[in-house]
């Protein structure tokens, strides 16, 4: 699959500045697309659709990407992997949602895949959220959406074939920066139904799994006990296009759970031990849009609290240790985030914020007229990038791609805490009778910052192409605004149900927020 492509005098016209990006461009096409996986096979579709925009039809096109196994057995679950759907809108379209340049944009796609194996028929729903983007000046806007999709389980052996199907688009333009935009209307949203043009490939065809196992032929009417889907499976069974449920035994779809979260505990657990999911946006300035902060774990272990002399005008302090968690790792989950490089090249990139450094919480309360809790996270995160694309054509950055020093914020205790560390501040504000509003350890809420990105360095292919200096100038540099929300903490030892599941994880999962 290949992203859309901007021609080399479009860029000479744009100037020297839009010299540096056709040079990373050039650069992303001479390296070779990564490899197959073993054992899987990777599925790039692009396919002609027609969409239903309140003007009138519109010509888009459509790119879907997947990994599948290269065979399964039957009985076994197969699980899509690394699904993306990436909708290009002409001008004319992007014309529909009334937004100037600069706007950002966001989506969300659900695509309709049929599912064929012999006589068995089912259709299933792979949805997908875009990460936000930015209304170019002129040429194509491009969203890419992805999301967790549908398993599926063949009860018998034979090719198990998946097409494409209708699509339903959503979108909506939101004025100002991409974080916020005070005092501007945002235009109304605007939704399509879209379907597969006549021309499509194979007839969106996406890919053909061979199925093993027990006998292709076997009557769907009449499957043995083990093929027989349990009880468990009744709204996840998959229904065709008719209305009727799938053969029983033959296609079994179980749905992903939209709600899916990093698993999240501490490894040692006190009194004082609290678990909480975090999420939000970053704004990456020079990019002009925004990066979704992924959905993970927190572990927070609160010390003693302070308690200050008479001349303190605040009642008491509680640090705090904190430490993020991702599957043994102190991270961030990885996320894929999309930009338009210079405003009109599409360009993706896997983002991870590592924590390098201590990690620590402050909440400061003062007894006065409303009740105030400021609190304050310092944090040394490094931002790594990988499985960087370009135009759609992946660019090497090597494995170690990162910024040289931690994330940078102003700090205001330069003393207590020296070096290069981000900043997020909290606030919550309680009237007597009332309640509180803002952000607490305890209940969660928003968290903000102002970060530096620092330059870059470890970026490059062992053949001595140095990257470095690309993406600093690309990326790195001061006012990049984040908004942070933490969800309610769980205090696991004593695993209140409202708080906590039983082995320890929070309850509440937050959605980010602008």
């Amino acid at each position: 699959m290949k992203g859309p492509r901007t021609s080399v005098p479009s860029l000479r016209r744009r100037g020297g500045r839009r010299a540096v990006i056709a040079a990373f461009v050039v650069l992303a096409a001479m390296v070779p697309a990564a490899g197959t996986a073993l054992g899987a096979q990777e599925v790039e579709a692009e396919l002609p659709y027609t969409c239903g925009f309140p003007s009138g039809p519109q010509a888009v096109t459509v790119r879907v990407a997947a990994r599948f196994p290269d065979s399964a057995a039957k009985g076994e679950a197969i699980v899509p992997a690394e699904v993306t759907t990436t909708v290009e809108l002409p001008e004319a379209a992007v014309a529909e949602l009334g937004a100037a340049p600069g706007a950002e944009v966001r989506a969300s796609t659900e695509l309709a895949v049929a599912l064929a194996q012999g006589d068995a028929r089912a259709e299933v729903s792979w949805r997908g959220t875009a990460q936000p983007a930015t209304v170019p000046a002129e040429g194509p806007l491009v969203l890419e959406s992805a999301g967790d999709v549908p398993s599926v389980t063949p009860g018998s052996a034979g090719e198990l074939q998946l097409r494409a199907g209708g699509l339903e688009l959503a979108m909506e333009a939101q004025a100002g920066s991409a974080t916020s935009g005070p005092g501007q209307e945002s235009p109304a949203p605007v939704s399509a139904s879209c379907t597969l043009g006549e021309d499509a490939p194979e007839d969106g065809l996406l890919a053909t799994i061979p199925v093993t196992g027990g006998d292709a032929g076997a009557s769907p009417q009449n499957p043995s006990p083990s093929e027989r889907p349990s009880e468990s499976t009744g709204p996840d069974t998959a229904k065709p296009p008719g209305g009727t449920e799938a053969p029983p035994g033959r296609l079994r779809v179980e749905a992903a759970d939209p709600r899916d979260a990093p698993h999240c505990t501490a490894k040692e657990v006190t009194g004082n031990t609290l678990t909480a999911y975090i999420t939000g946006y970053s704004n990456v300035r020079k990019l002009d849009g925004a990066s979704l902060i992924p959905l993970a774990c927190m572990v927070i272990e609160q010390v003693d609290a302070e308690f200050p002399g008479p001349d303190d005008e605040f009642l008491f302090r509680q640090p705090a240790d904190v430490e993020l968690s991702y599957q043994g790792r102190r991270q961030t989950p990885p996320a894929k985030a999309t930009f338009l490089t210079y405003g009109f090249v599409p360009t993706t990139a896997t983002m991870v914020l590592e924590q390098v450094g201590r990690m620590n919480l402050e909440g400061d309360f003062y007894l006065r007229e409303p009740v105030t809790v400021v609190s304050t996270i310092r944090a040394s995160l490094v931002l790594r990038l990988s499985d960087v694309k370009v135009n759609g054509t992946p660019l090497d950055v090597g494995p170690d791609c990162r910024t040289e020093t931690p994330l940078i914020s102003r700090e205001p205790e330069p003393d207590r805490y020296p070096g290069d560390h981000m900043v997020l501040h909290g606030l919550s504000e309680q009237y007597t009778g009332e309640d509180a509003t803002g952000y607490q350890v305890s209940s969660g809420g928003p968290l903000t910052s102002e970060v530096t990105i620092p330059a870059f360095t470890g970026c490059g292919t062992d053949d001595g192409e140095d990257l470095n200096r690309l993406l600093t100038a690309s990326i790195s540099g001061p006012g990049n605004y984040v908004r942070q929300i933490q969800g309610q903490v769980c205090t696991v030892a004593f695993l209140q149900p409202q708080e906590c599941t039983e082995d320890g994880q929070p309850v509440v999962i937050p959605e980010p927020e602008r």
